[in-house]
């Protein structure tokens, strides 16, 4: 039986680890090498926003990007968890978009700091409802797409992670300990874009889920 902290997340969740450049073909279009290992950063539980609400633009963003992601939900708490035991520590998976405000992110990397600005900001977590491990039985080949007015812009697989969802769990918690509720947002496929006011982007994974957001 799924528990309360799992079922409501985001509620009591207390954090959004997310991982960088874990598609070759995104790495490649951003212009930056395959990394050898996770790269992390965190997202505040503040940056979530549910289906009704609004995506804002942050102050001083001049270039606002959508990347849709698998997000994997943690149902039992642990620390320096093992690959194989990875699995065991899943409560569920959930569709997520990490909003990127791209030029704060480009000036933050020349400068070498951190990206918490450009990924952290208020609305910059569009996140869905708990799927269950029972509806979501293959997260490792799973379909993830993006539309903007209607036009596609990601059409990515899973499959095509550089680093597994066993591996990132296992990984992450060598470092922080993952509690019941937390998130883990697994990487973007490529065809990352800007999208600009009034925009309406729709995204779903495979068509067990889909959910829509207009940009304020």
């Amino acid at each position: 039986m799924t528990s309360n902290a799992v079922l409501r997340f985001r509620e009591f969740g207390k954090k959004i680890v997310a991982v960088g450049r874990n598609y070759k073909e995104h790495a490649a279009e951003l212009g930056n090498v395959v990394p050898t290992k996770p790269i992390l950063f965190l997202k505040p539980t503040t940056s979530y926003v549910i289906q009704g609400q609004k995506i804002k633009i942050p102050p001083n963003c001049k270039s606002l990007h959508h990347e849709v992601e698998l997000g994997v939900v943690i149902g039992r708490t642990g620390n320096n968890i093992t690959e194989d035991h990875a699995m065991e520590h899943v409560g569920g998976y959930v569709l997520a978009l990490d909003m990127t405000a791209r030029d704060l992110q480009d000036e933050a990397k020349k400068k070498g700091l951190p990206w918490t600005l450009a990924k952290g900001f208020d609305t910059s977590c569009p996140i869905g409802d708990l799927i269950s491990t029972d509806k979501l039985q293959q997260p490792d080949n799973v379909q993830l797409w993006l539309k903007v007015n209607g036009q596609t812009k990601q059409d990515g697989n899973t499959k095509d992670m550089i680093f597994s969802i066993p591996y990132l769990i296992s990984y992450i918690s060598k470092y922080f300990t993952l509690e019941e509720g937390d998130v883990i947002l697994t990487g973007t496929p490529s065809g990352v874009g800007p999208v600009d006011k009034g925009d309406i982007i729709d995204a779903g994974i495979s068509d067990i889920t889909s959910f829509k957001f207009q940009v304020e």
